[in-house]
């Protein structure tokens, strides 16, 4: 699944040790759409190589693909929802607009027609 959106929050992390011995961090984020009635949905990066590559900042405009799970504790359920792939919006549209700011970029070719003139005899019976 994917969410759209601007970040306006982001929580403060949490972290431990895990039953194994094993560190663990988590960090968590708000992101809100751009919908006439605008969504909210608060997602979680786990683990510190993936906060650190995400690198998710204040007001940023991301696609975040994330997976939903739940878990029980104490007779209640609870959502947790995942992001596991974070890209930039416009980054794609940015990055060959930088690259080529010395050099003219060449016009873009004409879109063929979709009626030609030639093809006025042709055998359709409608």
């Amino acid at each position: 699944m994917e969410f759209t959106g601007r970040i306006i929050a982001i929580l403060q992390p949490r972290g431990g040790v895990s039953k194994a011995g094993n560190e663990w961090k988590v960090q968590e984020y708000v992101i809100e759409s751009h919908d006439q009635y605008p969504r909210r949905m608060c997602f979680e990066v786990f683990g510190s190589d993936k906060i650190e590559q995400f690198n998710i900042q204040m007001e940023e405009e991301l696609t975040v693909s994330f997976d939903i799970d739940a878990r029980q504790w104490q007779d209640r359920w609870f959502n947790s929802i995942r992001a596991w792939k974070v890209e930039r919006v416009g980054a794609t549209a940015q990055q060959p607009a930088a690259a080529s700011q010395g050099a003219p970029l060449p016009p873009p070719a004409p879109a063929a027609p979709d009626f030609l003139a030639s093809d006025a005899n042709d055998d359709l019976p409608f």
